[in-house]
């Protein structure tokens, strides 16, 4: 059994978990609306029920919305949810031609699904060019998976997708699922249960608390996963999703969005210098070559230590300097703000 830092652990990881790892996955969200209501869900109230589309956190109101994003992360794949993606299938399908025409063959497309599709829907998914297929079965049918799942995730398996289940990692009978998944050679992914602002009140309410104060993953979650015995189980920890899989996205972005005098930090956020005030003249009668400064509605942006080493000189001209940090996505939100 692999780990890694994060607390994640697996003996097999799907390909699109190895993408995940790199911050190479889009996550396509393709509608709020679903209907099953689960108490663990952890889809914000903006997005709940709301038939809603967003790529990553963009949202989606076209198709150049979803390639632009795609772009500016160099994503290698993309990972389809919701809400249930499949309550709309002719988007789905329509997404997943666009990505594969766009991007090749190679752009690898996964799907979460808490719906057990029949052979016709199966069909149209695999040849839009659909590679993988994770069922997510509400809990209470988890212990007959096989009464309600089998067929769907044998013809999946048939149609030549990676086919598994995904579900949280909470304590219920995983003999079903384990033997059903052996039956295909799929995988199990269990994620560890996480509070989060729309979930709370009913997980507090079934007893669970969180690990520490500082955490949101639920305490025992990840040992339920540790209980297991299956050769192909990935545990996808609450830390992995925040201190690796962001990351390395925002990381992926930055490469691609960054201008020459950013720096890009460990934690793919950009550093930058701004000056608020009319400087364009003083920054070339100091040297500053002109590919090393912007300059817009009445602020330049420039290089964290060209505005550090001039700042004493720019507040004499009446001039305000700062350093500052951000996401690097466009118009990414500001993590720090520091005068000079």
């Amino acid at each position: 059994m692999e780990k890694d830092n994060s607390g994640s652990f697996f003996n097999y990881l799907p390909e699109g978990c190895r993408l995940c790892y790199k911050g190479a996955k889009m996550v396509l969200f393709v509608t709020g609306v679903c209907g099953k209501n689960c108490f663990y869900c952890p889809v914000s109230n903006e997005r709940r029920e709301n038939d809603k589309i967003f790529a990553n956190e963009r949202p989606v109101n076209r198709d150049e919305d979803l390639i632009e994003e795609a772009i500016s992360m160099d994503a290698l794949g993309t990972g389809i949810t919701g809400g249930e993606p499949l309550l709309r299938l002719d988007r789905v399908v329509h997404y997943i031609k666009l990505l594969k025409n766009k991007f090749g063959e190679s752009h690898h497309i996964h799907l979460y699904t808490a719906l057990a599709p029949d052979k016709t829907v199966l069909e149209s998914l695999r040849k839009a060019g659909l590679d993988e297929i994770r069922f997510h079965p509400p809990r209470n049918m988890l212990q007959n998976i096989g009464i309600y799942y089998r067929a769907s995730v044998i013809e999946a398996h048939k149609m030549g997708m990676s086919a598994g289940i995904e579900i949280p990692s909470i304590t219920c009978d995983f003999s079903g699922v384990i033997s059903l998944l052996k039956e295909v050679d799929g995988f199990l992914n269990l994620n560890e249960l996480e509070f989060s602002e729309t979930n709370l009140a009913e997980l507090k309410n079934r007893g669970y608390v969180p690990v520490n104060d500082t955490s949101c993953a639920a305490l025992g979650s990840k040992e339920v996963a540790e209980s297991l015995d299956f050769d192909k189980l990935h545990f996808c920890s609450s830390r992995f999703k925040d201190a690796v899989q962001l990351r390395e996205r925002f990381k992926r972005i930055a490469k691609k969005s960054a201008r020459c005098f950013d720096e890009i930090t460990d934690d793919g956020t950009l550093v930058y210098g701004i000056i608020e005030g009319d400087c364009v003249s003083f920054l070339k009668e100091a040297g500053a070559q002109e590919e090393m400064f912007i300059e817009k509605h009445g602020t330049v942006d420039t290089a964290w230590w060209i505005a550090r080493n001039l700042a004493d000189d720019l507040k004499k001209i009446g001039c305000k300097v700062s350093v500052i940090e951000r996401y690097p996505m466009k118009n990414g939100m500001v993590v720090e703000k520091t005068p000079l």
